[in-house]
């Protein structure tokens, strides 16, 4: 187990402010006091962490939070969860996005190099995840929300991927569905590779493999589900149901089976990922495994005023169960 400040107040009978403030050199503690702060620190054989080092150095009170397009469907809910999270903790936040790409980069960058915030909070941060790495390198603490960054070197909270697939791929067994379409998110995400993979085994150990022409990569938009389902149809490839990544690429199969007049669920039944709030209002309504999205949100924010206070954090993802929502697309209503 990691020693923490928290580990280093307790033993020496004082404050974890206290704890820092010897470390750091800085306020008035008397002298028997520091030093039987600094003979616990050796006797425990704690090192300070960023967070600890910088206790009394002054704070902001204020964490940033990177985010991508806030027009995605499920970022307003990551995002309640993590103001949830800091307003509990007496936090204020600043916002980013990447709306602009390098150019909005860059203007966060600057307000890293300004100091303009205690702690970070990157939600999916993809193509940006070498940065941030560098930058809790050099010492500034951060928390991720990712499906997609398995290898992070940082606190991480992702959703139960393989877990989700195979509760959709049982459903659909279940149903006595045999000839899966399988609608993916862009190659070499860590989330669209565990959510194929997982899904197709559950497949193939019920004596059923998906064929690879059954598979079909996306970009997680209405217009990938049409365009699968197109191909499927044009290729004669024979399908009862379809499992896709998100709501959206959903909503796109359920378009282009209504035009090709196959019935949903009678002739196809459909599932996908996500249920971020868009999968109960179509027609049929979507049976979906919903991705705990808030609590997410607010878990990673914890994580993040954990490690601020000097506190342990998680060296492993941090993984939310998720839970499989049955609606008309799979099983028609009465």
């Amino acid at each position: 187990m990691r020693v923490t400040i928290a580990h280093v107040a307790l033993r020496a009978g004082v404050s974890k402010a206290t704890v820092s403030r010897v470390l750091n050199g800085k306020g008035e503690t008397d002298a028997a006091t520091a030093a039987r702060v600094r003979r616990v620190v050796k006797e425990l054989g704690y090192v300070p962490s960023a967070g600890a080092v910088s206790l009394a150095k002054g704070r902001t009170g204020v964490v940033g939070v990177l985010a991508p397009a806030l027009t995605r469907p499920w970022i307003a809910q990551v995002m309640q969860g993590v103001v949830d999270a800091m307003e509990s903790s007496n936090h204020g936040l600043m916002l980013f996005t990447r709306n602009r790409g390098d150019d909005s980069f860059r203007r966060f960058a600057g307000h890293v190099d300004a100091n303009a915030f205690d702690g970070l909070l990157v939600i999916e941060p993809e193509e940006t995840l070498p940065a941030v790495d560098r930058m809790a390198a050099a010492g500034l603490p951060v928390a991720l929300v990712s499906d997609r960054t398995a290898d992070a070197r940082m606190p991480v909270v992702a959703s139960g991927n393989r877990s989700g697939a195979r509760q959709a791929a049982e459903h659909l067994l279940g149903l006595g569905r045999r000839r899966p379409l399988v609608l993916g998110g862009p190659e070499g995400y860590d989330c669209a590779v565990e959510r194929a993979a997982s899904f197709a085994e559950v497949f193939a150990e019920a004596g059923f493999p998906v064929p690879r022409q059954a598979h079909f990569a996306g970009d997680y938009s209405g217009e990938s589900g049409r365009v699968a389902v197109t191909r499927a149809d044009a290729d004669g490839i024979e399908f009862d149901s379809v499992f896709t990544h998100n709501d959206l690429s959903a909503s796109g199969v359920l378009q282009l089976l209504a035009q090709l007049g196959r019935s949903v669920p009678d002739d196809v039944a459909v599932a996908c990922f996500d249920d971020a709030g868009h999968a109960a209002l179509t027609a049929p309504s979507l049976t979906a495994v919903r991705r705990p999205l808030r609590e997410m949100g607010a878990e990673a924010a914890r994580m993040l005023v954990s490690a601020l206070a000097g506190d342990g954090v998680p060296d492993k993802p941090v993984e939310i169960a998720t839970e499989l929502v049955v609606r008309d697309s799979s099983v028609r209503a009465g």
